[in-house]
């Protein structure tokens, strides 16, 4: 007799907390780790092990600021410098 090793299924749970994993980690989740549940959970285990990719995007605080300083100078803030925290940190600078 033969004994054939089945590949479990993976969850719509395990699936989702990946997806949130490689979005905060900006990595790819790989095809085939999506394959069986024993694989995907090791890579989860190693991406939640690893600390998060800072972005470039601005920070809320920073964003709350210039929105502060856009309506008692009534401007508007460029909508590129919500994208880019240099961008938005010059901005302020420049309108204070």
């Amino acid at each position: 007799m033969e004994t054939a090793a089945f590949a479990l299924p993976v969850t719509p749970r395990q699936i989702a907390y990946a997806k949130s994993l490689a979005l905060r980690n900006k990595t790819l989740l790989p095809w085939e780790v999506q394959q069986d549940r024993l694989s995907l959970s090791a890579w989860i285990e190693a991406q939640a092990k690893l600390k998060p990719v800072a972005g470039n995007e601005p920070t809320s605080k920073q964003v709350a600021f210039a929105e502060r300083i856009a309506r008692v100078t009534r401007r508007s803030v460029p909508d590129e410098c919500f994208r880019d925290r240099q961008l938005l940190s010059r901005w302020i600078d420049s309108n204070r």
